[in-house]
């Protein structure tokens, strides 16, 4: 069957025997190419139905279907013509693990960060009713995870008020990356678990036309039964309340069910809501046993990664320090906080897909004496920037940043990659930031972290594995660590970098070069004496896997420039302000110049110009 589909109008020929048929082969394809591959799975296992019944109700690309998030477009792009290509995804120049614009026209919006696809249907709605439209739907699939997030709130407010001519579906399976966490989502819970709401509203409506004599009397007993059905099941009211009309819950496994109901959705004006109950994982043993995550995602902290080595340095802290409370945006096991919430249950936070929350809400903790630890990927950090400068960083208030997944992480493409978080953060007056390049590196960075009271601090590290090193090759405090002495040039290498570093070092010494290697592990503040010691030398290079104009590097050339006499010449090496693609991570750096090749070859030009 799948075969047989090349286009979202092949779908429309298709028997319910057919359909049931194709949907398994969909789920076996998924199941296969994202075991190879990596990538999201439940998330796609789960609306499969769901992404047909679309196709066939909707004639993409002229109605418009938007994903939040992205990575359940799976399905989608199967549908759409990239058959073919999938066994490609998230590699190098492969299909996106998302919706890209540049891969196919049935693409609206690259979507990898929660909560915007509503805000993006109001736009485009907007642009549809006005007197350049073409008189296309917008159609936006959000999850209940993705309604977590303060921006959904906003899009759903304005779609209301306006009376934006969008359909709104519902994917309803309880969890974002783990289990979903708000009040909307325990009350849509109990449709979940009682899913014969309709049923009861139609009965009530039936037994009072049958009691009461027909009229005006009728129709307002009717509309007060339906209200009190309202008021036990509150998401109907929440939506209507916001001037959304709420359709459902249907079964989102039911391929003619869905259609029947997006078909009637389209025949109203105004926003609607088809709430569609679907099971994350589905036909997949693995992914439905899986109670954590379901498997959003293939991969999980292994031991020896900088994670894992974030999870032991907080319980180990947490034992002792009482005041220790972590929180996290709806990703508590790819974090590393789940072991955390399971020993210290009421000092853990999720707050759903919800980081400027997290972080204000960390900087009330702290004003009120807890030490909250706030556990987020990098590329995720970006959106509570004003947060971070204002709530906290302002009020010079101790929290701690860990971010995971920094710098260049590889398949999950442009969007992923944790590129920004150096330049940004070093901005913040008083923030200390620590980059460490070993599992006890970053360890002892937590424990001194926890000393310093005045102003904020981040931990920023990959997800490339950590290397393990002895006792003797760990800092302290924010000082510098010299790894290595030679007085033809200086390398200055952050985090991870220090392993190029080091291995640039030595091949230059086999061409008689001897090179000076600082690991930096604090870059904000820098350590004088290690500007100092560099100030000496003829080059000095620094690497990081950050953006490198306004980064690290940019501050390090400032400073030597400041020093007292002739300074050196300053290269600095790191990742262009650009997007980066998808794929390998050392292939990605490699083509960026940041790794020992890069080193030596900037080094080396920089000798012919001395």
């Amino acid at each position: 069957m799948l075969e047989q589909i090349t286009c979202p109008a092949d779908l429309r020929r298709l028997s319910s025997s057919e359909l049931r048929e194709l949907s398994q082969e969909i789920r076996s394809f998924v199941v296969e190419t994202v075991e190879a591959n990596g990538g999201h799975l439940g998330s796609n296992l789960g609306v499969v139905e769901l992404t047909i019944a679309l196709h066939r109700a909707f004639d993409s690309p002229r109605d418009i279907l938007l994903w939040d998030t992205g990575h359940q477009a799976y399905v989608h792009k199967i549908l759409t013509g990239r058959t073919n290509d999938f066994s490609s995804l998230r590699k190098q120049d492969g299909l996106s693990g998302y919706p890209s614009r540049e891969e196919s026209e049935h693409d609206w919006i690259e979507n990898s960060h929660a909560s915007t696809a509503l805000s993006y249907a109001f736009g485009m709605a907007a642009a549809q009713s006005s007197e350049v439209g073409e008189g296309r739907r917008v159609i936006a699939v959000v999850g209940d995870g993705a309604l977590t997030g303060g921006m959904a709130f906003e899009g759903l407010n304005n779609l209301g008020h306006a009376g934006s001519n969008v359909i709104i579906i519902l994917n309803d399976n309880g969890r974002s990356y783990a289990p979903t966490i708000s009040r909307l989502s325990d009350s849509l819970k109990r449709l979940r678990n009682n899913p014969r709401y309709l049923e009861q509203q139609e009965k009530l409506e039936r037994k009072v036309k049958n009691i009461l004599p027909f009229g005006e009397s009728v129709e307002k007993a009717i509309e007060a039964a339906k209200a009190a059905v309202r008021e036990i099941w509150d998401p109907t009211s929440f939506f209507e309340n916001l001037g959304l009309r709420y359709n459902g819950p249907f079964d989102g496994h039911n391929v003619e069910e869905l259609e029947r109901a997006f078909r009637n959705a389209a025949d109203f004006e105004g926003p609607t809501v088809i709430h569609v109950l679907t099971e994350k994982g589905r036909g997949y043993g693995p992914a439905e046993n899986d109670p954590v995550k379901r498997l959003h995602d293939i991969g999980n902290p292994k031991p020896g990664s900088f994670t894992a080595a974030f999870t032991e340095a907080l319980i180990k802290e947490a034992e002792s320090r009482n005041e220790i409370v972590a929180i996290t945006a709806a990703m508590p096991d790819s974090t590393g906080l789940l072991p955390f919430s399971e020993r210290f249950p009421d000092r853990f936070f999720d707050v759903g897909i919800a980081e400027q929350h997290a972080t204000t809400a960390a900087a009330g903790m702290a004003m009120s004496g807890l030490r909250p630890v706030v556990a987020i990927y990098a590329t995720f950090l970006n959106r509570a920037f004003d947060q971070i400068a204002f709530d906290v960083g302002l009020h010079k208030q101790p929290v701690i940043f860990c971010l995971d997944r920094a710098g260049v992480t590889g398949p999950d493409g442009a969007s992923h990659h944790g590129l920004l978080d150096m330049m940004l953060m070093s901005k913040i007056p008083g923030m200390t930031i620590f980059a460490p390049s070993s599992y006890q590196e970053l360890q002892q960075m937590f424990h001194d972290a926890l000393e310093i009271t005045e102003g904020p601090v981040c931990i920023r590290y990959p997800r490339t594995p950590a290397p393990i090193v002895h006792e003797s090759e760990v800092g302290q405090g924010t000082n510098a660590r010299k790894v290595r002495s030679g007085d033809d040039a200086c390398i200055l290498a952050v985090g991870k970098m220090l392993e190029p570093a080091i291995q640039a070092a030595d091949d230059l010494e086999k061409s008689g070069v001897q090179c000076s290697v600082w690991d930096v592990r604090c870059v904000s503040p820098l350590d004088t004496k290690m500007l100092t010691d560099a100030h000496k030398h003829p080059i000095v290079t620094t690497i990081e896997d950050g953006v490198v104009e306004g980064g690290i590097g940019y501050t390090v050339q400032s400073k030597l420039s400041n020093l007292n006499g002739r300074g050196p010449l300053v290269r600095t090496l790191g990742v262009p302000i650009a997007y980066i693609p998808q794929g390998n991570p050392d292939s990605i750096l490699s083509q960026l110049g940041l790794d020992s090749k890069g080193i030596v070859e900037s080094i080396m030009s920089s000798r012919e110009l001395l």
